[in-house]
């Protein structure tokens, strides 16, 4: 049998002696994006891929999972990165920066994630308007502390479908969900998913959290409890989820005439007249929810720093 230092050597590429190093060698061949890798420490690597298209997050996501390493969003506030486990950050870069009207529904906008923030604003989506111009829209919508909205009241955010790539590499669109809806749950790891997040938005914990004003989670069960008169939406789930979730391809926002202003999470889990205890059952539940989503922990927990 060749010995990969002979291989190595009639083809004139070396061969990686650390698995951050042959993760990098192969991202670096499967990708269309740049990528930047920031060294190693103590055995473990970092790095930044700037993605070119979709493709390039389902590379990383297949090459983190078989690699144990973690897969970060670009763009979000980490108090430390984790200890043990090498971290790549994912930029959605300027080549993923569509913002277009649907052709069939004027009111209706395709958004890529590397979009910026102040485009939307430029287009007259006016619950963008008090979110800082510069943040890409992923960051934007993956920010709890600005997507703060009071409790059952996600539909201000205007996401109306969401485009993902799960933990385990699946794919689907979150979007409407009940008996007006047209977007079928287009695989058997979200049929499984579903359910499960309903039964447990149905237990007491979660109906004691929807008693605060504002969600006390990191993670917004809330959109499965919209307040009346508004449709459920499977896609906000992934409001102020930090990156820690999914990946998101493409969104579709309904441009809102009427800004509105969310007050900016501070003292997460102790907002002015929230009972104290909520915050530690929402801590619980947070806990399911990442579990439910990403059990294999592809991508960070806990996440952003509140």
């Amino acid at each position: 049998m060749e010995s990969s230092s002979r291989r190595a050597f009639f083809t004139g590429r070396r061969v990686a002696k650390t698995a951050w190093g042959q993760f990098s060698q192969r991202l670096r061949r499967v990708v269309g994006g740049t990528f930047y890798d920031d060294g190693e420490y103590d055995g473990y690597g970092r790095g930044r891929l700037v993605v070119q298209g979709v493709a390039d997050a389902r590379h990383a996501r297949e090459l983190c999972a078989e690699y144990g390493i973690i897969m970060v969003l670009d763009g979000i506030d980490y108090p430390t990165l984790p200890v043990g486990q090498s971290v790549l950050r994912i930029d959605p870069g300027r080549e993923m920066t569509q913002c277009q009207p649907m052709p069939d529904a004027q009111h209706l906008w395709f958004v890529q994630p590397g979009c910026l923030v102040g485009e939307l604003q430029q287009a007259g989506l006016r619950q963008f308007d008090s979110f800082p111009s510069y943040l890409s829209v992923a960051a934007c919508i993956a920010d709890r502390t600005l997507m703060n909205w009071p409790t059952g009241q996600t539909w201000r955010s205007g996401l109306s479908l969401a485009s993902v790539v799960l933990a385990d590499g699946t794919t689907g669109v979150l979007g409407p969900f009940g008996a007006d809806n047209k977007q079928p749950l287009g695989s058997l790891t979200l049929q499984s998913l579903v359910p499960q997040l309903f039964r447990l938005a149905a237990d007491a914990p979660a109906r004691e959290c929807a008693e605060s004003q504002y969600w006390p989670g990191r993670y917004r069960l809330d959109a499965l409890m919209p307040e009346p008169g508004r449709v459920l939406n499977l896609s906000h789930l992934l409001l102020g989820h930090g990156g820690d979730l999914a990946w998101v391809d493409w969104m579709v926002f309904e441009a809102l005439s009427d800004p509105v202003s969310p007050p900016v999470l501070k003292d997460w889990g102790k907002q002015a007249g929230e009972p104290g205890d909520h915050w530690y059952t929402a801590q619980g539940l947070d806990l399911q929810i990442k579990g439910m989503f990403d059990p294999c922990g592809i991508f960070p927990h806990p996440g952003q720093d509140l």
